[in-house]
């Protein structure tokens, strides 16, 4: 049996033939890892107030509206599995539905990531409405230190969950522009619903430690 050499044409082509992971979605995971950075600091503070004042956290943390939280913690989470099963169609480079409208099986990454956009629309407009009723029960951010650190907490989260948003409409709008739906916009749907996912742990965390730890 002879032995086979290798020319710099075969080699080269060797090399491109092995799967390198995109830079785009290494990228996102990068930056996600100080984002949790940057969440992490965010618990320290609350947990650092939290133990100066356990008298203060016992008295407020009656005003929060648990079952409402809890109702609007499950749309986020459901909004999760829409928004992977968005992904799911863009890897078979599906953008639009090929059925009718209720044929769920058969949406695109638009229907599946239109709905993910809603959902998330209604839990942002959830965590408004809740802070606009502890505003008007006498608990605004400069009340005390517990106000301080739930709205600072959940307020940066909410503007997280508000930049993703942002994220799945200009998703959205590149599937509508592009004449075939490619890998560059399955990778884009990809990257989205990381930072998605991302947003959701995040808030699961901050509902246990908020609502139910108190």
């Amino acid at each position: 049996m002879g032995n086979v050499t290798t020319t710099p044409a075969t080699y080269s082509q060797a090399l491109r033939s092995v799967k390198r992971p995109d830079p785009v979605a290494v990228g996102t995971i990068v930056w996600l890892g100080s984002e949790v950075m940057f969440f992490a600091g965010l618990f320290a503070i609350y947990f650092t107030l939290r133990n100066a004042s356990p008298e203060l956290w016992a008295q407020s943390t009656g005003n929060l509206n648990v079952p409402f939280a809890a109702l609007n913690t499950g749309i986020l989470v459901l909004s999760s599995f829409t928004a992977q099963a968005g992904v799911f169609a863009a890897e078979r480079f599906q953008s639009y539905r090929s059925g009718s409208f209720w044929q769920f099986r058969q949406w695109g990454m638009v229907e599946w990531f239109f709905l993910t956009f809603l959902m998330g629309a209604v839990f942002v407009s959830g965590q408004v409405w809740e802070y606009a009723t502890l505003v008007a029960e006498g608990l605004p951010i400069s009340a005390n230190s517990y106000a301080s650190a739930f709205y600072i907490t959940t307020g940066f989260h909410a503007l997280h969950v508000t930049g993703g948003l942002l994220a799945f409409l200009l998703v959205i709008g590149r599937a509508y522009a592009v004449k075939n739906f490619g890998r560059k916009e399955m990778t884009s749907a990809i990257v989205v619903s990381y930072y998605w996912h991302f947003v959701d742990v995040v808030w699961i965390v901050l509902f246990f430690v908020i609502y139910v730890v108190k």
